[in-house]
């Protein structure tokens, strides 16, 4: 008799709750620890951002120095932030043209990331693009103060060249400079071909600490512009829901999934082949077939009654008179016929006739079953 071996509700309960309040621990400190660090952001160069790509740490340190800093993700929050001072703009390309030449009115110093050759004809129209290169370790060659208090700085990107007597050029890679500076009566004008040197992961090497500090600090308000695709003044259109969620929850989500599926697959059971083990009590046989002739009767299956009983009186009978097992009606018949004296229709008519129908007719059947069975018995 076989078992079911699978876990009940319980079982699965006293197996599952240990690991279920570990992931519960886990996503309260994870919680307890974004919680601590307050309001952050994501993204390259972001002065908030505590990523390898982010600028926190360039931040911080300008804070510790005194500056002012404003973060804008938007032309309109960098407008209003704008009033003199310093505007640093990280992806030049994506504030419109007439948005980029008016902030370059409403600030003293304005520095340029990589612009293209857009953003260059409405803020610096006598420096072009000079093609791209390698981001590496670069010296300075000028006199601009920012670059001779830092030396060697990790700069490259985008080449420049320009036909201004009066323009600074510094870090120069293969002949063209990778930094550009300007002055009119309007205020200053710094063009970079990256911002390597202000990102988390880099601010420690080389002098890019200094170059960063004297660069963007060189006034008490700092306006730190991070445009992005999503700025309305771009196309109007609104952000897609998963862009609302940082970066940083989505990774977790997608390890935690991870991490769940790795779970459910240690702690599924293996199906097997049936484990056969003894019943827990002995029940005795004629409870059991108590209990199948009750179901046959709340069924009114008496055809079905009827076949059980034939099948297991023709199994003896073999058996008694030395038949195979798969001897077919003819042989048990006559052999039957010939040790009881009855006629083989008749012996027929008990072993293989039609089905009874009903319950006495049943009655009767058994009864003859019995009758057969004594016969051959005496004989």
């Amino acid at each position: 008799m076989s078992t079911a071996v699978s876990p009940d509700l319980r079982r699965i309960w006293r197996g599952a709750r240990v690991p279920l309040a570990l992931l519960l621990l886990i996503v309260i400190i994870a919680l307890a620890i974004v919680l601590s660090r307050g309001e952050q952001t994501s993204g390259e160069f972001d002065p908030g951002s505590y990523e390898p790509r982010g600028s926190h740490a360039l931040a911080h340190l300008l804070e510790q120095e005194g500056v002012q800093i404003r973060a804008a993700h938007s032309l309109a929050e960098a407008r209003e932030a704008a009033d003199g001072g310093t505007l640093l703009i990280t992806n030049p390309q994506l504030v419109p043209a007439n948005g980029l030449a008016d902030l370059r009115r409403r600030v003293a110093h304005l520095v340029l990331v990589a612009p293209g050759s857009m953003s260059l004809g409405m803020a610096a129209p006598t420096v072009s693009s000079a093609g791209t290169g390698e981001v590496r370790t670069l010296q300075p060659g000028c006199t601009v103060g920012a670059a001779v208090s830092a030396g060697s700085v990790t700069l490259g990107g985008r080449h420049y060249r320009t036909d201004d007597k009066t323009a600074r050029a510094c870090y120069r890679d293969d002949g063209d400079p990778t930094f550009v500076q300007l002055a009119d009566r309007t205020g200053t004008v710094t063009v970079l071909g990256s911002a390597e040197a202000f990102t988390n992961d880099q601010i420690a090497k080389e002098g890019n600490a200094a170059f960063g500090m004297r660069l963007l600090g060189d006034h008490r308000q700092l306006v730190w512009y991070v445009p992005s695709t999503e700025d309305p003044a771009l196309d109007g259109e609104k952000k897609p829901f998963v862009d609302l969620i940082p970066p940083g929850w989505r990774y977790g989500a997608l390890t935690a999934g991870i991490a769940i599926v790795l779970f459910a697959l240690w702690r599924a059971r293996r199906l097997g082949p049936v484990v056969r083990e003894p019943l827990p009590v002995v029940v005795r046989s004629a409870e059991t077939a108590e209990g199948r002739a009750r179901l046959y009767r709340r069924g009114g299956a008496t055809g079905h009654a009827a076949e059980t009983l034939r099948e297991a009186a023709r199994t003896r009978l073999r058996k008694r008179l030395g038949l195979p097992r798969d001897a077919g009606p003819p042989a048990v018949v006559e052999t039957v016929s010939a040790r009881t004296g009855r006629a083989p229709n008749e012996v027929g008519a008990v072993l293989y006739g039609p089905p009874p129908s009903d319950e006495a007719a049943l009655v009767r059947l058994a009864d003859e079953l019995d009758a057969v069975e004594r016969e051959v018995e005496r004989s």
